[in-house]
């Protein structure tokens, strides 16, 4: 998914112009009201209309890779949905947040980085509905206004959040009496948390029974849960041809292929240097390391290549991972819920490392048990642990087997089902409300255009 400032991307013709925030914090005044919302000065209430193709708008967030991949995984799969739905995906912080979204997103990374212990505290603390939880929701991170004319401009059919302040956020302009869009929320790990329950929320599309029991018990009722998997692009439902992707990639098709992930924004642990220093038992081992975003470390490894005891392949950002997933024997990686669940689709055998304190480490835990992965003990290397899987392969085809009984593939179009059926039990039009004080505001900002 790209960044650009329109922030939307669709696959109609619609596009909502990013909003400049003036000195009263209202809305662009970009749109031309009198046509996309005529009613809006007259009463402060629109019907929004009864369209034949259910319109859906998803909410992503770009703290990380797995709320966008999820959102482009939904987008993508609706290109097989032509005649049933339209799809629109925005970036919710950036759209409410056009100033800070960087420097929060920022301060977001360098807190997970240097403070991890202090980020996974938290999270358990507010695991639950309590007081902890309570106060966190009631921290804002969004305007009202903006959110508002988002509904106003898109007129969506349904709302779909893969990212837990924008499911707040609708939550907010639901319980207030501000819209009657139907919501549903996709859960991107393999757990549960307050952040992603809210009041108002009409369904919850989850990656696993173990999910669905867990918001269960947070008091979500059974019915409005639907076990979907965590919706993953179409490409890993694709068999792809493992052989001739070596060949395309420049690796040898009979030595073993390890692939190196460390999340979206490369972030790799000091035992990498050890994994490509290691000996294997004298086999000719070829590493393809995803450095994400991590430019520097890029540069450094490339520079290493020609040195290095094992066969090096080193990429920044790749899109076609599909495709150098279906070259590997095993993924070494960070236990994030989207990428770990494309190992799976692909029965791709996974060693995790360093896993955040928090639904990393959740993560962790439920593929450990399920068999889908493996993780180094305490005090363990991971290149000790590499090499005990290299040396016996039958460890790997177990994890291969468990994969197949238990990989969702097609789960973007078990989502996509389940949100469209939300739209239809509506059963009406919905309504977006316009408050006086936001309205105010954003006919000061229309008439200072």
């Amino acid at each position: 998914m790209d960044n650009r400032s329109g922030l939307v991307k669709s696959r109609t013709k619609v596009q909502v112009p990013a909003p400049s925030p003036d000195d009263t914090g209202a809305p662009a005044s970009r749109l031309n009201f009198k046509e996309t919302n005529h009613n809006v000065f007259k009463g402060g209430t629109t019907l929004l209309p009864t369209l034949q193709k259910p319109k859906v708008l998803i909410l992503t967030g770009s703290l990380g890779d797995g709320h966008k991949q999820a959102a482009q995984a939904l987008l993508e799969a609706s290109g097989h949905y032509d005649s049933e739905a339209e799809v629109e995906v925005v970036d919710f912080m950036e759209w409410t947040h056009p100033r800070i979204h960087q420097l929060g997103k920022y301060c977001y990374l360098q807190w997970i980085k240097h403070f991890p212990s202090l980020y996974g505290y938290l999270f358990r603390l507010t695991r639950t509905d309590n007081t902890y939880s309570q106060l966190f929701k009631r921290i804002r991170l969004f305007q009202l206004g903006r959110m508002l004319e988002l509904l106003l401009t898109v007129r969506p059919s349904v709302v779909v959040s893969t990212f837990p302040s924008a499911a707040a956020a609708m939550s907010v302009l639901k319980t207030h009496g501000l819209t009657t869009v139907p919501t549903v929320t996709v859960i991107t790990d393999h757990t549960d948390h307050s952040y992603w329950v809210h009041p108002g929320t009409d369904r919850y599309a989850v990656g696993s029974q173990q999910v669905r029991d867990l918001l269960v018990r947070q008091g979500v009722q059974p019915s409005d849960v639907s076990v979907t998997g965590i919706p993953i692009r179409p490409q890993f439902a694709v068999r792809q041809d493992g052989a001739a992707l070596r060949d395309k990639y420049g690796l040898d098709r009979k030595a073993k292929v390890v692939l190196v992930m460390g999340g979206g924004l490369g972030m790799f642990g000091r035992g990498l240097d050890d994994m490509l220093a290691a000996d294997y038992g004298g086999r000719l081992v070829q590493f393809v390391i995803v450095c994400g975003r991590n430019d520097k470390l890029k540069r450094q490894l490339e520079a290493r290549a020609g040195q290095c005891r094992h066969k090096l392949v080193v990429t920044g950002y790749v899109e076609e991972i599909h495709e150098l997933m279906a070259t590997a024997d095993v993924m070494i990686t960070k236990p994030g819920g989207l990428s770990t669940a494309e190992a799976t689709a692909m029965k791709l055998p996974m060693l995790l490392v360093k896993p955040l304190p928090g639904q990393e480490q959740d993560n962790a835990a439920y593929l450990n048990r399920a068999g889908l992965a493996v993780q180094a003990a305490p005090g363990e290397a991971p290149s000790a642990l590499l090499g005990r899987l290299l040396a016996h392969p039958e460890e790997l085809e177990a994890m291969r087997a468990r994969a197949s009984m238990l990989r969702t593939r097609n789960a973007a179009f078990k989502t996509l089902r389940a949100v469209l059926q939300a739209s239809a039990d509506s059963g009406q039009s919905p309504i977006v409300r316009m408050p006086a004080k936001a309205l105010r505001k954003t006919r000061a900002a229309f008439a200072a255009r």
